[in-house]
């Protein structure tokens, strides 16, 4: 290893300033290791200008972040991650999921994706499929919960069950009904599908994943859904006839509605947990509400009532557990604008908006890293008096 050179602009050499990436990193992780934010974060990777695992790895770290939501098994960022403490919901794709039925198939993939990196990466589930039922894909459909447990037989036999959990993550419109919450329900065509899906989550006690997004109603009609309800902003709510329950915001009901459609095929032991949730800071004309305000006020309040550990009116004594979306804007992710703009950060890694979460992420090379020495020492003393205060 080559001698570091005397800094010519004044900044700290450069083996020096490795050692205070260290320091952090190593605080960081005493951080995570003590509940960090009981916030989770979807880690999307559908762009070409996103930085590298190990450098994301530090990012969330700094943040305190405890869990990550991936959509495939990235090696590279699992690896990334390994003796973090950081928890991981892993994926298998879509193009992926009939491959799955045939237990062998099964068997090989948690042996390549999951035994390998288990304890020193801490995946607790894996989501086969995202949003099966949105689409007209019959075989898909057909293919899921076969899939799913023949997933789940593999780890039975690699002796992971138990500390592996088995789902996968639907989108909203599964709802036939969802006003009021307590008259939720599955639309009919789904529900042949659901209830032995139902089954199984019970049965392997796992959890039922939904993606919610109340800014899809917001933008769908803007003068008649209140901004304030959406946004988790002081309102008079709305109260539901059935059961006197009232809602200041749009998620709980969005997600009772859900329990209750749930408890309608007979399980009232299947937790429902948000998989997705966010709001994009830039859209296109059409698209209402599509700002960095809105972003920053949606998620700015939605993390205050998760540090308050809050349950919904009708799980009040149950903390609502929530995976934001997403990290990073996505630049190569189809569709209108406002599919590229969920990130919470820029892939430079400064925030798009802010809602008082601060993190570090390296730079590229050492020539970057000697001109941020002076916001290491600043983020340094941050973690340490933030490790202070959790201990």
């Amino acid at each position: 290893m080559a001698v570091a050179e005397p800094s010519r602009t004044g900044s700290p050499p450069r083996f020096l300033l490795l050692v205070f990436v260290l320091l952090l990193t190593a605080t960081a992780d005493e951080a995570v290791a003590a509940g960090g934010l009981s916030i989770g974060i979807n880690y999307g990777q559908i762009a070409d200008n996103l930085p590298s695992p190990s450098r994301v790895s530090m990012l969330l770290r700094s943040m305190q972040v405890s869990k990550v939501k991936l959509y495939d098994a990235d090696q590279n960022v699992l690896s990334a991650f390994l003796d973090t403490g950081v928890e991981f919901v892993i994926g298998i794709g879509n193009e992926n999921v009939s491959a799955m039925v045939d237990p062998a198939a099964a068997r090989a993939w948690v042996q390549q994706h999951v035994r390998p990196y288990l304890p020193s990466t801490r995946i607790t589930c894996i989501t086969v499929g995202n949003e099966v039922f949105k689409g007209n894909d019959t075989a898909l459909k057909d293919s899921l919960l076969p899939a799913m447990k023949s997933v789940y037989q593999a780890l039975g036999a690699l002796g992971l069950q138990g500390q592996v959990n088995v789902t996968t993550a639907h989108s909203l419109d599964i709802m036939g009904s969802s006003y009021p919450p307590s008259a939720g329900a599955f639309r009919p065509d789904v529900v042949p599908y659901i209830q032995p899906l139902l089954d199984f989550l019970s049965a392997a006690r796992s959890p039922f994943l939904i993606n919610c997004y109340p800014y899809f109603a917001y933008k769908d009609d803007p003068d008649g859904v209140p901004l304030e309800y959406v946004l988790f902003q002081p309102n008079a709510g709305v109260t539901d006839p059935a059961t006197g329950l009232n809602y200041d915001n749009m998620l709980y009901a969005q997600v009772d509605s859900v329990y209750a459609a749930v408890q309608a095929l007979g399980h009232t032991d299947v937790d429902v947990k948000i998989s997705e949730t966010g709001w994009p800071s830039r859209g296109d004309p059409d698209e209402a509400g599509a700002t960095p305000q809105y972003a920053g006020i949606y998620i700015g309040n939605l993390l205050r009532r998760i540090e308050m550990k809050q349950g919904t009116p009708l799980r009040p004594a149950v903390p609502i557990d929530v995976y934001v979306f997403a990290l990073f804007n996505e630049n190569l992710k189809p569709g209108p604008a406002s599919e590229r703009n969920y990130g919470l950060f820029y892939p430079d890694g400064t925030p798009v908006y802010n809602v008082g979460l601060r993190g570090y992420l390296p730079p590229m090379d050492e020539s970057d890293a000697t001109r941020t020495a002076i916001q290491l020492f600043a983020l340094i003393a941050l973690a340490s008096v933030i490790t202070l205060v959790l201990s």
